[in-house]
This record gives structure tokens, C-alpha cells and sequence, in this order.
């Protein structure tokens, strides 16, 4: 679906991307990381030919970008830094210039495509009002209805759930498994790694516009080698763990043991209560932060500076 070669961007002296190869594969949900200013939204850009690359190759939906992108646009849905609208009209008549303005889109279905993106989205009952009044999270799923007129093979989103509340996000991320299983393929970025962990089957991390892991989220959420135990009885399980116990957090205890059912049968025989006990694996927030450095908008003071030397 998506496939980058040695995908490099320069800005005069800065180098946003550094030779990124990519691998998106059709029925994706595609998780694409990393610190601020790591170059996700210019490579965002670049596949939709919206940036030029300096050097390497582009390829969406087996055709290569820009060259050949007026081919693919019609099955490609997106939303980039926020959705466009006309602020002075309403969102009917915003997503009808939208559609109209791309290629491949029939004119006879246009209408119920709308009511139909707008549906899926949660704004059918959205009245004339214009877009000036809608608040953020409002736009937001304007703009994600525009990307769902051409009910797309493949969908770019950088950040969509911002403005949403929970209740918002929860109901983007069931939209694009959804989506996802009736066979659209979804790449988003977003800093949210705890939806993307929710969401997403396979993820990307880029730092300092370099791509430093591309797997599957369910081969680097290993087991961590510990347990955990939720217990109203911490003092008694303490006792008896002596030795393997790694960590207490009040009633949540991490113990070094190789067996779950073992453990748990070994805590009820002793008459320790039990009311949680599962394998702990790592976080997706882990993985990245172990990947990557400090986050690149970071300004902090020279260390020389704060004693008040110069180097």
C-alpha cells in the first residue's frame, strides 16, 4: 500500500528526512511515531505530493508518487495538520466543494456519500451553521468525513482525534478498526501511544527524520519476565514471595516468576486473595522512549551557562 526507498527531504541546511524505507501493507493499521520535529508530517506530505522529495522513491498503491498520483488520489483519503473548510459555510456544502474539486468522484452519489461520511463521523445531525461555529473537535470530524467521501482503499491521517474528547476518540478509534476490517488500509501518526497500542497492528518510529523500528506491535509487546499481582492482601503475598518480588505499588505487586497459573495456584493454597493476576509486557511508550532521544522541541539551558561560565 505504501512502500518508501531511501525517502530523503532537505530544507536548505536541515535534513527533516533521512533516507526513510517504509513498508505499509495492505490491511495495515499502521502506527507512524516519534518526537516532535522527528519529520513525521513532512513525510505525511510527501506521500500525498503535497512536498516534494529531495531524493528516493515513493510508491502508493503500487504506483509511484507524485508522477503517477492523480491515479491513486480518487482511493486515497487523508487528513493532514488539521482539516480545510471554508469558515463561512456550512459542512454539507464544504465536503460537496471538496468532492467535487477530485478527481473520479461521480456526481449522482454525492449526496448520500455526504450523509453517509457525516453518519460515520457523528455529525448527521450537524444543521446549516457555518463552519466559523463549530467547535474544534466539530472540524476535526468534518475533516475526517472529507477524507471518508470516496469511501478510500487507503487512509492518511496525521493526529486525527485532536480537539476530541474521550468519548470522541474512542469513537475515531472504533471507526478505523471498522473501516479497517471492511478493507481499508489506515497509516496514521499521532503522539497518542496509548491509542496507537489500542489501534494499531503494526508501528513505525522515526527520530531526527531517521526510521529506527518498523514491526509488528504485537511481536515488541513481549513479556517483560514479570507478573502482576493485584491483591488485598499485599503484606501475606510479600511474605511469601521473599526473593521474588521486584516492585510493590500498594496493592499491585510485580513479581519475578516464569508461570502465571503457577503463581496464582501457589498464592491461593497460602490463602493470599487474588484479585488480578496477568503477564506484564512492554509498553508501546517504553519502546519509543528506549528508541528515541529527548524530545527535539526541547530548549534546555547549558549546564556551563547555569553556573554562570562559558565554555
Amino acid at each position: 500500500m505504501i512502500v518508501t526507498r531511501e525517502l530523503t527531504k532537505r530544507f536548505g541546511r536541515v535534513l527533516a528526512v533521512d533516507q526513510v524505507s517504509l513498508h505499509v501493507h495492505a490491511g495495515d493499521r499502521y502506527g507512524f511515531l516519534g518526537p516532535n520535529g522527528s519529520g513525521k508530517t513532512t513525510l505525511v506530505r510527501m506521500l500525498l505530493g503535497l512536498v516534494y522529495a529531495t531524493s528516493g522513491e515513493i510508491e502508493l498503491l503500487g504506483r509511484p508518487v507524485p508522477r503517477r498520483l492523480a491515479e491513486v488520489l480518487p482511493s486515497v483519503g487523508s487528513l493532514v495538520e488539521g482539516p480545510a473548510a471554508y469558515p463561512h459555510l456550512n459542512g454539507r456544502t464544504n465536503l460537496a466543494l471538496f468532492d467535487a474539486a477530485g478527481p473520479g468522484a461521480p456526481r449522482r452519489t454525492r449526496r448520500h456519500r455526504i450523509e453517509e461520511a457525516l453518519d460515520r463521523v457523528g455529525l448527521s445531525g450537524v444543521d446549516r451553521r457555518p463552519v466559523r461555529a463549530y467547535s474544534l473537535g466539530m472540524r476535526q470530524r468534518l475533516g475526517l468525513a472529507a477524507a471518508l467521501l470516496r469511501r478510500p482503499r487507503l487512509l492518511v491521517l496525521d493526529e486525527p482525534t485532536n480537539a476530541l474528547d474521550p468519548q470522541g476518540i474512542r469513537e475515531v478509534r472504533e471507526l478505523l478498526i471498522e473501516l479497517n476490517r471492511e478493507g481499508t488500509t489506515v497509516f496514521l501518526s499521532s503522539h497518542l501511544l496509548a491509542e496507537v497500542e489500542q489501534l494499531c497492528t503494526r508501528v513505525g518510529v522515526v527520530d531526527r527524520g531517521r526510521l529506527v523500528l518498523e514491526q509488528s506491535l504485537s511481536e515488541l509487546r513481549t513479556p517483560t519476565g514479570r507478573i502482576l499481582v493485584d491483591t488485598p492482601d499485599p503484606a501475606a503475598a510479600v511474605a511469601l514471595l521473599d526473593g521474588q518480588l521486584d516492585q510493590r505499588d500498594g496493592n499491585r505487586l510485580f513479581v519475578r516468576h516464569p508461570d502465571p497459573a503457577a503463581l496464582n495456584a501457589l498464592l491461593v493454597a497460602e490463602g493470599v486473595r487474588v484479585a488480578e493476576i496477568s503477564t506484564e509486557r512492554h509498553t508501546l511508550e517504553q519502546i519509543v522512549l528506549d528508541v528515541t532521544s529527548s524530545g527535539s522541541d526541547r530548549v534546555d539551558r547549558d549546564p556551563d551557562a547555569r553556573r554562570g561560565r562559558t565554555p
